[in-house]
């Protein structure tokens, strides 16, 4: 990116510049969504500049935050403020996770306006703090890509229109839990390292921040897994706002996401710190797995 050039243009697709285009496709909006959008940017810039500084520590909060009724709006946030965290001290890439949700009445907001499928999901993205500052973001349309120019305080869309391609060369999991994987994850990754139509084998690349691990899938295509495991047998990330966002971008992008029993964003929460298995990514990888888990439930 030419930050001198950059500094005199004035016809840059800034993500407040996008998203008030995509708010002039809606006549009776009445800017409430856009005003969101911008508070979670600039949070994610707040984030991006301590991390950077390596001072922030983060804490899940156990129980939802219930915003006093003079000051409620429409719609109720989920986010992991700091996926990876645990990365921070030796320079991995990790990232916020972010998805939004219309409330049923906010003069009456409960769990349940949060405890929704993914599928009704109205936006979500995620921010990657790494070697840029990356935000990846859908509001139900596509997917479109930001980067952080420093120089201008401003995130300029660098990646539009993001299409996962079909079919992929990597998978990416962590092998170190393969003794307690069931069936059918045992038998894609035997597949994608010893091919059984003598195309050449897949490239395993596992960094261990789903931020990072999904950002490369969805520019590059391949399957992201993180199955259910014996000793993990609801799986181990979170459905609200982990499985959720990934799975909503990359159906956006083209791809699929799949709990191992079905659609992921069709899975109906129960409570809040929900998990369960994923395997996201190129329609023909997850189609593969969706066809080995079949395979098995009619041997049952």
């Amino acid at each position: 990116m030419d930050h001198a050039a950059d500094a005199q243009r004035t016809d840059l697709m800034t993500i407040t510049r996008y998203v008030l285009n995509e708010q002039t496709k809606h006549p009776e909006s009445r800017g409430d969504f856009t005003i969101l959008l911008s508070h979670i940017v600039l949070g994610c810039k707040f984030v991006c500049s301590a991390v950077n500084k390596c001072i922030l520590v983060s804490e899940e909060d156990e129980e939802a935050t219930f915003v006093d009724p003079a000051l409620r709006g429409k719609y109720c946030v989920v986010f992991d403020p700091l996926d990876g965290s645990s990365n921070i001290d030796c320079g991995v890439s990790i990232g916020t996770i972010f998805g939004i949700y219309m409330v049923k009445d906010k003069n009456e907001v409960t769990l349940n306006d949060v405890l929704q499928p993914g599928k009704n999901m109205l936006a979500a993205g995620y921010c990657m703090y790494g070697s840029s500052c990356t935000l990846v973001l859908s509001t139900g349309s596509g997917v479109n890509g930001f980067t952080l120019d420093p120089s201008l305080g401003e995130f300029i869309l660098t990646y539009p229109n993001i299409k996962i391609p079909k079919k992929g060369k990597i998978y990416s999991v962590n092998e170190g839990n393969a003794k307690n994987w069931d069936g059918p994850t045992a038998k894609f990754v035997e597949k994608c390292k010893f091919p059984e139509d003598g195309s050449s084998p897949k490239s395993l690349r596992y960094i261990g921040s789903m931020v990072a691990d999904v950002h490369r899938t969805l520019l590059y295509g391949g399957i992201f897994l993180y199955p259910a495991d014996k000793k993990s047998p609801n799986g181990k990330l979170r459905v609200l706002y982990e499985v959720f966002p990934m799975s909503f971008l990359m159906e956006q992008a083209g791809g699929q996401a799949f709990t191992g029993k079905q659609r992921a964003l069709d899975l109906v929460p129960t409570n809040i710190h929900q998990r369960s298995p994923i395997f996201l990514g190129s329609y023909d990888e997850v189609e593969e797995i969706k066809a080995l888990y079949a395979a098995e439930e009619s041997k049952a």
